[in-house]
């Protein structure tokens, strides 16, 4: 495999589950439960809006009946995977003679899944949120939640700003965030600020003298790029409270991206001109490989994923399980299909 920038080294790490059920209904339920999980970690903690669905016959896991998927849309307005989970029925389990003693005390063969994510979500996290000043990293994941800049010229002047702000960092760590106070006199304020911008970290607290004196701070997000001065009194609870609203609002700007560009195309040469200008592009298919395999070969195209009824996909869900025709042969098709240009 080739390598690319954030998606894949020479060598990658997984982390990679398998399970072996009695039943069919067991282990359709495990691959299900999984794709969830991976699911709720990249919206709750990466901020990143994903489609679940499942993938056409083409795209699944060689040898599993069906695969479960979650896909994420990067600011280029291409597709990447970000998790599977496979039902592999009983076909690996009889290519590898993996059976159990059922309770009829007979051998049977086991019903298996396996499910995976890799360190290319680590890649779909700085495609999804970051901007041409660095990192944007949500609160959730930063290895810095908080980083609190003192501004001094002499040690009597950092000696004084230390009184208020050691006593701040205290109360913010008790409050169970990951703060950085730094005192290095080797660097300058306007570096450190552009250092910790091109980090991501979500909240930058600032004071100087003129601070000290007013009983004020300066606080910068990285997320908007903004900063105001506040009354240093009641800091940390604003700070506390801006970290949900900090995550939130990362992960509502990139949804916002995501359902601005995913549009509903319903003839295959409109379909060619807009694949070009990427996003999700919503379609009858009807549901052949034959098919399927044209429009990849024509557009480079893939079905992303065929969206699950209880898997909201935008905001107005009209229209998406709606009957029609496939878009390149004109048969029936049942519901909609996400196509889009993928890593």
């Amino acid at each position: 495999m080739r390598t690319r920038l954030f998606l894949r080294t020479a060598e990658f790490l997984w982390q990679e589950g398998h399970t072996a059920h009695a039943t069919k209904e067991e282990a359709e339920q495990k691959a299900k439960q999984m794709l969830d999980v991976y699911a709720d970690f990249a919206e709750k903690f990466m901020a990143i809006p994903v489609l679940k669905g499942v993938k056409s016959a083409n795209e699944r896991f060689a040898g599993a009946l069906n695969t479960y998927c979650i896909e994420a849309m990067m600011q280029d307005g291409k597709a990447l995977q970000a998790g599977t989970s496979h039902f592999l029925g009983q076909n690996f389990a009889k290519a590898f003679d993996v059976t159990y003693l059922t309770k009829e005390n007979k051998l049977d063969y086991v019903w298996a899944t396996s499910w995976g994510v890799s360190t290319r979500l680590m890649g779909a996290l700085i495609m999804t949120h970051s901007d041409d000043n660095g990192l944007v990293l949500p609160p959730s994941l930063a290895p810095d939640q908080v980083v609190i800049v003192p501004i001094f010229k002499k040690a009597d002047d950092l000696a004084l700003l230390m009184e208020k702000l050691e006593p701040l960092a205290t109360e913010l760590r008790k409050r169970g965030l990951r703060v950085k106070l730094d005192t290095n006199d080797q660097q300058t304020p306007g570096y450190k600020f552009a250092e910790y911008e091109l980090r991501g970290v979500p909240v930058r607290l600032a004071m100087g003298q003129r601070d000290l004196q007013n009983r004020t701070i300066e606080l910068f997000r990285r997320d908007t790029m903004t900063k105001e001065t506040l009354p240093i009194e009641g800091i940390e609870d604003v700070v506390e409270n801006l970290m949900q609203e900090i995550q939130e609002t990362i992960y509502k700007k990139a949804l916002n991206f995501r359902l601005q560009n995913t549009r509903k195309v319903d003839s295959y040469e409109e379909f060619k001109e807009e694949i070009k200008k990427g996003g999700f592009l919503l379609c009858h298919w009807d549901g052949t490989p034959e098919t399927e395999e044209k429009i990849k070969a024509e557009t480079k195209a893939t079905i992303r994923c065929i969206p699950n009824r209880d898997d909201l996909l935008m905001n107005d869900n009209s229209g998406i399980f709606e009957e029609g025709k496939c878009m390149v042969t004109g048969k029936p098709s049942k519901q909609r299909v996400v196509f889009a240009i993928a890593y």
